[in-house]
């Protein structure tokens, strides 16, 4: 959803509407518009906060987010049926989750009523559902308080919510703490697969990264003492007329780790609105038209912690990406033929 196109208006929110509510926001921006007529347009999926379908209607703003309104109804969020089990035994579970679902549910919204988290499931809450199934428990595991869900699944890591693939969650703490010291210990396979802008060289992009790189957004320092350690293997799999397809694998796993490297290369990833460039660099356009975040994780393997056995799972560009790459495949085509006639001409 961060990344649509859709024809619309779109205002940064001011200190002064700072904790108002999602519609008393949209009255002031739309004096015009009556109560009712505010509120259809957040039940009919025209409004984004920050790039996030909101449909709660009593959604609280904070100073600077950015609230879009679409002229139409904007795709429904992604449910429980988008989100794909692989493997669910009795010690982890491992999903491929769609693009703009959150992996976690925010610690501010864990005590909301049931029905209004289903408006927009997260992913560790579809989990629960999931095992709740295969378990046959008479209760829905996602209901259970914070404390009680931990006893059923535990998060290891996450993935952007934009960000589609594979992700392994843990089933009780023996596992949850074998999985973490396996991340720790960088012995976790993760690749993940993009498509960047011109053209990408294979590679390790190295560096300390901290939660401000100067204008708000995470980043790059030259510090040796500042930030955490960072490290993506980029490999270029193929030129894609004025994009390239890449493989990347963490050798460790920072916040935003691949786009900020990548973008800090001179390659943002295509459908990005956060990391277009080097900071204090040239802003590169995105002029793709990518339908989100073309960022997928593709592969993943660990060790399962009972068995000691090494799981490796892989999983494909999902269609809205596959399709997006293909034209690109196509329009590359084009192109070479295209200069193969004015070159014999």
């Amino acid at each position: 959803m961060s990344n649509t196109t859709a024809p619309g208006n779109d205002w940064d929110v001011p200190a002064e509407l700072a904790g108002k509510t999602i519609c008393q926001a949209l009255r002031e921006f739309l004096p015009d518009q009556s109560w009712r007529q505010i509120r259809k347009m957040v039940e009919r999926r025209r409004v984004t906060v920050s790039g996030v379908l909101c449909l709660d209607v009593a959604r609280r703003l904070t100073a600077s987010e950015h609230v879009f309104l679409a002229d139409a109804p904007l795709p429904p969020p992604p449910d429980d049926g988008d989100v794909n089990i692989l493997h669910l035994d009795e010690s982890v579970v491992v999903i491929e989750k769609p693009s703009g679902m959150v992996s976690l549910r925010h610690v501010a919204e864990i005590n909301w009523p049931i029905k209004r988290r289903m408006q927009q499931p997260s992913a560790d809450e579809s989990v629960l559902r999931a095992v709740g199934a295969a378990t046959r428990s008479k209760r829905n595991l996602s209901s259970l308080p914070p404390k009680l869900r931990r006893q059923h699944v535990r998060s290891v890591h996450r993935l952007d919510r934009d960000t589609s693939g594979l992700l392994v969650f843990a089933r009780s703490l023996e596992a949850e703490q074998s999985l973490v010291k396996q991340f720790a210990e960088h012995s976790v396979d993760r690749v993940y697969q993009t498509v960047v802008a011109g053209t990408a060289e294979t590679g390790v992009v190295k560096g300390r990264l901290v939660r401000d790189r100067g204008d708000g957004l995470r980043g790059s320092t030259t510090s040796e003492t500042e930030g955490k350690a960072a490290a993506t293997h980029v490999e270029s799999v193929e030129a894609l007329g004025q994009y390239s397809l890449v493989n990347c694998r963490l050798e460790t796993g920072r916040t935003h780790q691949i786009r900020i490297h990548l973008a800090e290369q001179g390659h943002p990833v295509c459908g990005d609105v956060m990391y277009r460039g080097p900071f204090g660099g040239e802003t590169v356009p995105d002029e793709s038209r990518v339908p989100r975040l073309a960022l997928h994780a593709r592969l993943l393997a660990f060790d399962h912690p009972e068995s000691g056995q090494r799981l490796t799972f892989e999983s494909d560009l999902p269609a809205d990406l596959a399709g997006f790459v293909d034209g690109l495949r196509s329009a590359g085509g084009l192109q070479n033929d295209n200069n193969e006639e004015s070159g014999d001409s």
